[in-house]
């Protein structure tokens, strides 16, 4: 059997939360002997370098870039090219290219499972057209794909609500966060505690919110993010980054220096609204800290109801002024032992390939 994995900027991952999903499928294919051919399309845009392989995996390159505008063309191509090259099972990660999957099906007796990630349509940055597209995509991923994955339990509501499908809810692993222990070393200048926020800076990761919180209690904060890639993020970095117990950190990478922030967190804020599971969630979760996340449905599904919620700034503050050690002590307790029963690559891996072999 041959297996085509598509969707991604490639393997190894260094972009985003499908690419790191994509290398430890890889990894999991690898470390079990899957008999099942692996071949990973990747942007030949995005990747400076263009080695044949990875792991167990055969690597083919399309040359486009696999986010933006260019994201539709990328998937479609990466499609045609799966199935001209005879491959039985396809994992499309993201609906980008779904448009293109009525075709595929007509020409093809390709088995397809599709990761529809987030509710993408309703997130705020898109607009217009941008908007029905990624609708319409939604749509079609459901529609002709011959089974569906969701990483969360509301998205799965969601499709069953407004398309009358089951999907098969399987999530991310998030224990690769504690690799590099032994390289973990913190960025100078930092308190010895304080609470962690680590995200895109979009208004709907509630950056404003946990900002606002954190500045009217005076807590030392982390937070991780680009800021300098829109208007609203360099306007709140005008406007709290002199504030003494805020640090706002530009983006971290390498594996050592996020460990070592993890690690140090005496609580982890966690502000998405839209999405899914998130991958930063489930792998903060592993460090065992107590997390305050905003109480969307896919938080509340992602921390089994165990964490605490807010919405508002005010909620934020009371939520943090009332956490006390033996609380802190026992949430922090609850998250890893969800994380290490739901969010394992062990886990995430065993459940992508079982579905592979019997769709």
């Amino acid at each position: 059997m041959k297996i085509a994995l598509l969707g991604t900027v490639g393997v190894p991952g260094s972009y985003g939360g499908f690419e790191t999903l994509a290398e430890n499928l890889v990894r999991y294919h690898a470390r079990t002997g899957h008999g099942a051919t692996l071949t990973v399309w990747c942007s030949g845009k995005d990747n400076a370098e263009h080695p044949d392989d990875f792991e167990s995996a055969n690597l083919r390159y399309v040359n486009l870039r696999a986010n933006g505008a260019q994201s539709i063309p990328y998937d479609a191509v990466s499609l045609w090219q799966a199935v001209r090259s005879g491959h039985e099972r396809i994992l499309l990660l993201g609906v980008s290219g779904a448009l293109a999957l009525p075709l595929i099906r007509l020409l093809s007796r390709a088995r397809i499972v599709t990761n529809i990630d987030g509710i993408e349509w309703k997130r705020q940055k898109w607009k217009g057209l941008a908007r029905l597209v990624l609708r319409a995509s939604e749509w079609a991923a459901v529609r002709f794909s011959h089974e569906v994955i969701a990483d969360n339990q509301a998205i799965a509501d969601h499709v069953r609500d407004n398309y009358g499908s089951d999907c098969h809810v399987i999530a991310y692993g998030g224990n690769h966060a504690l690799d590099h222990a032994d390289q973990a070393r913190a960025p100078t200048g930092l308190p010895k505690h304080y609470a962690l926020a680590l995200c895109r800076i979009e208004p709907e990761n509630n950056v404003h919110v946990i900002l606002e919180a954190i500045d009217g209690l005076g807590t030392p904060l982390v937070f991780v993010g680009n800021w300098d890639n829109s208007a609203y993020g360099r306007d709140l970095k005008a406007l709290y980054g002199n504030r003494p117990n805020l640090h706002l950190l530009d983006p971290v990478y390498e594996p050592g220096m996020l460990h070592a922030l993890r690690a140090r967190a005496s609580v982890y804020l966690h502000g998405h609204s839209a999405g899914g599971t998130n991958p930063s969630l489930v792998e903060m979760m592993h460090f065992g800290v107590p997390v305050l996340a905003h109480g969307c449905a896919f938080n509340r599904h992602s921390t089994e109801g165990k964490a605490r919620y807010f919405e508002t700034p005010a909620e934020l503050a009371v939520q943090l002024r009332g956490l006390d050690p033996d609380e802190a002590a026992r949430i922090g307790a609850d998250m890893r032992e969800i994380a290490q029963r739901r969010y394992t690559w062990d886990h995430i891996g065993k459940a992508y390939f079982e579905l592979l072999d019997r769709v």
